[in-house]
């Protein structure tokens, strides 16, 4: 084989190596999610794991000289040995998410968990570093340029960026790794075979003699500038994250334009005028990147505005907003090294510009973000990008360009050096709303948010709303701590896995004989609740005991018991979040119950498909064998009981008086029961589970969003798969004269999930099920207040015949005396009569129904 087709298939190999490289880096950032729990630090460490071993690698490599036989097979073991290293990284993961759990503070935890799997993670990017200069020399004796090699590897990773998007919704994540690792082995048996015809002289040993090093005042210029570029990439990741895709994606995207830009860069320098262009670039490169901020209202807008039909399509369409406002700066940037090293040099500044990226990458994630915002680390970056790149600057005018350069950055950076605020970039969704706290840290960014009527938000990564004091998401928020309280009758310690608002943990409030303890990871959640929501969890922080930490480990570490542990809702779909609803954690909960104790996990319904769905039923069920079910509207509660539960009349009577716990009562919830995990599933022994580090719902979600009829055909499943009314009476050993009350509860629940399927599927007779529903339980909330809705609702058509409207708001009220809408309209009512007493006693109840309703919306009430 002539030297020609063996250049074109040594960068074929390097292009795949590249493919390889960045597909393992997107999912062990995904691996590392799954052991923190949160995607920005497993983005954080993943990043300058890679950065700091390439760095090493490519400085120790530079050291080495050997035959050209000798290095191809140097690199074929390299790339089999990545692999095999990358199939065993989930079992060292697991052996690490159990290191350092005798550190008390969270904080420290955090600290050596990270560097500890930063190490674990720059073994395997240090060969691949280590490689990159024994390429060079390689591909010196196929005449093949540092631009030629340096542009086909880093093409090649911006593929193998995006590759894990392919793999992950068809494969999962430990089969996408096995997939990719075959790639490497591949790539591995490729140069093994080229380097049996390979040369055997020794690899530029004509020159090592007299090789010249960079200056080093030269690498620690080009180091910064790896440290910039990679605090613009964790600025990046984070910012688009909350706006666009969800972080994993942001990242395989980002890495993607990156990448692209570099290897295009790389490939253009070489037709660009060197002198000219190195006194362009810097000031080019940071005007580009404030520019991104500019922009980045518009891209807001135009991401959340867009209709997709598809996840690929939405990928798509995201994906290329990104690219618009990144991919010139990586241009620029990939154009650097070759215009300023030649081949001698080229291992050495890629060595210190990898460096200095893994230092950027740490400083950016949990230092610069913390304290100057993201938005701050963005110009930060830009800035030092810029400052770096003007030590190539010649000629007697460098001073004057420098401080022309600083002048002018300075000058436009001030008015975007913070992001826009949840308010402005949530126009849509909350309008004239106003912004109340925000507190940006390593885990997140907590936003509360004050609506036009005064209601509260209360915001995680600008995308999740966690929580919101309205009062039907409170009542609906403190039902979450009111079922296991109630079937629980005699618990003293009661655990919650996350306080958010603390509006749930308060619905415990009424077993004055129970201590309450929460765990929460984020601080700004904490203070939010303590100053933003107190009227809504009747003081609760007061009344509890708050642990700032991460609720796995609180689990694994803790040697306590209690009562009831309560599973709070999240988002199942983000990085991480889904090993709350694995088999591991499941059993770490029941290895936290006492004897007759109970853990409840609840569940949102528009958060999953029908098949997602039966994935948590089925991994609950085979942690819980003796389960129970609850509907409450829009939400499934997944009861765990350790013991037998108690009969239902021993739950009524010791339950405490009906108005304190929501005014409902015993037999409501009773009513709400709808059977046992494993009696909805026909292969509950079978099927798919989900396992902490093997996942399944979190790449099956992100495609529901895009999908039609979800959420009606999962409750219509639900609804075909209840247990009978005879068989719940059964399984609470209803008496025969309980049974009356029980059937009314029971109806009530059948009839209102009905008519919410019918509304959903756009069928007629929604009214009709739902008066019924108030018929057989006036008690409901759920068909009171949909009864007293389409009523109010009515009311905007003109008021029923021979009633006045007075008299048809207060037809609402006795249905629903907590209604906000009828209560709003009769103070309107009575202070245009001018019975100003009764307004005011009607304002009265209004404010202590939802006490952060700004007053001066009555207005607009009728």
């Amino acid at each position: 084989m002539n030297s020609s087709k063996q250049a074109s298939i040594l960068l074929l190999l390097y292009g795949l190596s590249g493919v390889t490289a960045l597909a393992y880096e997107v999912l062990w950032t995904r691996m590392l999610s799954l052991l923190f729990g949160i995607s920005i630090l497993g983005v954080v460490i993943t990043v300058a794991a890679f950065m700091l071993g390439l760095g090493l690698g490519s400085f120790m490599g530079s050291r080495w000289f050997s035959s050209i036989k000798n290095t191809l097979r140097l690199l074929a073991g390299i790339e089999i040995a990545v692999a095999a290293y990358a199939l065993l990284l989930p079992l060292l993961m697991q052996w690490l998410q159990g290191m350092w759990l005798s550190v008390d503070d969270v904080q420290t935890w955090q600290f050596w968990q990270m560097s500890t799997a930063l190490w674990v993670l720059c073994v395997p990017a240090m060969a691949l570093g280590f490689a990159f200069p024994a390429m060079l020399r390689v591909g010196k004796s196929f005449n093949l340029s540092l631009g030629s090699l340096y542009g086909a590897n880093t093409i090649g990773g911006a593929l193998g960026a995006l590759l894990p998007l392919l793999l992950l919704p068809l494969f999962g994540w430990l089969t996408s790794l096995q997939w990719v690792a075959a790639l490497g082995v591949t790539v591995g048996l490729g140069l093994f075979w080229m380097s049996i015809n390979a040369k055997t002289e020794v690899a530029d040993r004509h020159v090592h003699a007299g090789h010249q090093y960079p200056q080093l005042s030269m690498l620690f210029a080009y180091a910064g500038m790896g440290a910039g570029a990679l605090m613009l990439e964790i600025a990046w990741t984070r910012a688009y994250g909350m706006i666009l895709l969800r972080t994993e994606y942001v990242l395989a995207v980002i890495l993607a334009v990156f990448l692209i830009g570099i290897g295009l860069g790389s490939v253009v320098a070489k037709h660009l005028p060197r002198v000219r262009a190195l006194q362009l670039l810097p000031m080019l490169v940071a005007l580009i990147a404030i520019a991104g901020l500019y922009l980045f209202p518009y891209v807001n807008d135009w991401g959340q505005r867009a209709i997709f039909d598809s996840l690929f399509s939405a990928l798509l369409f995201q994906g290329m907003l990104i690219a618009a406002c990144t991919l010139p700066v990586t241009l620029a940037l990939g154009a650097w090294l070759p215009l300023i090293a030649n081949n001698d040099e080229g291992a050495s500044l890629y060595a210190a510009n990898s460096v200095g990226a893994c230092i950027g990458a740490l400083l950016a994630g949990f230092v610069l973000i913390p304290w100057l915002g993201t938005a701050g680390t963005w110009l930060l970056a830009a800035a030092l990008v810029m400052l770096c790149g003007c030590y190539w600057l010649v000629g007697t005018r460098r001073l004057q360009m420098i401080l022309l350069s600083i002048s002018a950055f300075v000058i436009l950076a001030w008015p975007v050096y913070q992001l826009p605020s949840a308010s402005t970039l949530l126009q849509a969704e909350l309008p004239r709303s106003t912004d109340l706290y925000q507190r940006e840290d390593a885990i997140s960014i907590t936003h509360v948010v004050e609506r036009q009527d005064g209601q509260r938000v209360l915001l995680a990564d600008l995308q999740r709303m966690d929580a919101s004091s309205d009062p039907t998401s409170v009542a609906v928020q403190k039902n979450q701590a009111r079922l296991p309280m109630f079937l629980q009758a005699e618990a003293q310690n009661v655990l919650f896995l996350g306080l958010g608002t603390g509006i749930t943990a308060s619905g415990a409030l009424p077993w004055r004989d129970a201590k309450l303890y929460a765990i929460e990871l984020s601080q700004g959640a904490i203070t939010a609740s303590q100053s933003y929501f107190d009227k809504v969890n009747d003081g609760l922080t007061s009344k509890i005991t708050i642990e700032n930490d991460d609720a796995r480990r609180f689990l694994m570490r803790s040697e306590k018991f209690y009562d009831v542990i309560v599973g709070d809702l999240f988002h199942p779909d983000m990085v991480g979040r889904g090993a709350l609803l694995s088999l591991e954690q499941f059993q770490r909960a029941k290895a936290h119950l006492t004897k007759n104790g109970l853990f409840v996990q609840w569940l949102a319904f528009n958060q999953f498909d029908k098949q997602s769905m039966q994935v948590v039923l089925r991994s609950f069920a085979q942690v819980f064998p003796n389960n129970a079910l609850f509907v409450d509207g829009y939400r499934l509660g997944l009861i765990g009981f350790m013991g037998q539960h108690n009969s239902a009349a021993a739950l009524v009577s010791a339950a405490p008086a009906t108005d304190l716990w929501g005014g409902e009562g015993g037999w409501t919830w009773l009513g709400r029961y709808w059977g046992s995990a494993s009696g909805l599933l026909d292969d509950a022994e079978t099927g798919l589970v989900q396992g902490e580090w093997a996942p399944v719902i979190e790449f099956d979600l992100p495609h529901m969003r895009h999908k039609e009829h979800v959420l009606p055909e999962l409750m219509d499943w639900l609804m075909e798969r209840r247990i009978s009314f005879r068989e719940a009476a059964s399984a609470w050993s209803v008496s025969e004269s309980d049974l009356v009350s029980f059937k009314r509860a029971w109806a009530a629940t059948e009839l209102s999930q009905r008519a919410q399927i019918a509304m959903l599927q756009g069928k007629p007779g929604v009214q009709r099920l739902q008066s019924l529903a108030y018929r057989a339980n006036p008690n409901d909330r759920w068909a009171g207040f949909a009864l007293a809705d389409a009523m109010f609702a009515s009311l905007e058509h003109g008021v029923p015949q021979n009633m006045t409207h007075e008299q048809a708001l207060q037809k609402i009220l006795d249905i629903r005396a907590d209604h906000e809408g009828a209560l709003k309209a009769m103070v309107v009512l009575l202070n245009r009569r001018g019975d100003l007493k009764a307004a005011q006693q009607y304002r009265e109840r209004f404010l202590r129904v939802t006490p952060y309703d700004s007053t001066g919306s009555f207005d607009s009430a009728l």
